[in-house]
């Protein structure tokens, strides 16, 4: 049985299995249709696998890469955060849900963007403020692709379009579990926005409770407040890791703090809020020194 919190990266027999079918689908793209598609009337004849399989099913070689891609970077992060057990079960209640909407209203599915919708919110509830870059210029916060897709998900439902209808009960479904093992999510992605200078941080959990991927989204606020950040966003900040600071770790020297280095050794050490907040007062105190020469 497994523990709470507990990965398996199961998420790499996900990416086997897409990466699978899609080569079975370029064999014989009308076969592979006829095969694994979920259509209501071959299920209840059944071919239950369907149920499954769709989600497998990509709309090109383009469609296949941005699956993969989603599929690995939120997905990965939310099996980190969860444990392999809760992303199981919220990965067929995305799959599954989907499905029961086609059953009921009677259409056919295909694609694996349903299962994006789920893993998108999901994410975004987690990390609002991870900033991805599009087309590697163009810094967009996931919070805001959340609301550009559930915007572009409720176009689709107003024109009762069977896909959008088919994501929706699958992101209903899978959310729905998300909201209820993991509540503060949906109130991190749907409440009202306020200025970060007024905004009251949360306090960061126990090192010793946090994933990599987490304290790796919580450097990127760092290093974005360091460089744009008000004095009294950086101080706020400061305040709340330094909240979390365990008493007795050795830390390690500035120079030897990385982060960002290949082998996670700092995001997972139990000395990271510690070395997190002197780097932020580090940085405060290098950009002082600078300021006071450009002066003289």
């Amino acid at each position: 049985m497994l523990r709470h919190r507990e990965n398996l990266h199961a998420i790499y027999i996900l990416l086997f299995l897409e990466a699978a079918f899609y080569l079975f689908q370029l064999q014989d793209q009308e076969r592979y249709v006829q095969l694994f598609a979920f259509v209501p009337s071959l299920v209840l004849q059944g071919e239950v696998w369907r149920v499954l399989t769709y989600q497998f099913m990509q709309s090109g070689a383009l469609g296949f890469f941005f699956s993969m891609l989603i599929l690995y970077i939120m997905g990965n992060a939310l099996e980190e955060e969860w444990g392999t057990a809760d992303f199981f079960i919220f990965w067929m209640l995305s799959v599954v849900g989907s499905a029961a909407v086609a059953m009921i209203l009677g259409f056919p599915l295909m694609g694996s963007f349903f299962l994006s919708y789920s893993l998108l919110f999901a994410y975004a509830a987690t990390y609002p403020e991870m900033t991805f870059y599009i087309f590697f210029v163009l810094p967009v916060k996931v919070k805001w692709l959340a609301w550009i897709a559930i915007a572009i998900l409720a176009f689709g439902l107003v024109r009762m379009q069977g896909a959008s209808l088919g994501a929706a009960g699958g992101a209903a479904a899978s959310l729905a579990w998300f909201y209820w093992r993991h509540k503060r999510g949906a109130e991190i992605l749907f409440r009202r926005p306020v200025a970060p200078a007024l905004r009251e941080r949360p306090p960061i959990e126990a090192s010793a409770e946090r994933s990599a991927e987490k304290n790796l989204a919580l450097f990127s606020e760092v290093e974005r407040l360091i460089g744009s950040g008000s004095a009294e966003e950086r101080a706020a900040l400061r305040a709340s890791i330094e909240r979390e600071i365990k008493p007795g770790v050795n830390i390690c020297p500035p120079p030897d703090y990385k982060p960002k280095g290949e082998d996670r050794y700092c995001i997972r050490c139990d000395g990271f809020a510690e070395c997190t907040a002197r780097f932020i007062r580090l940085s405060e105190e290098h950009s002082a020194s600078g300021e006071g020469q450009s002066n003289r």
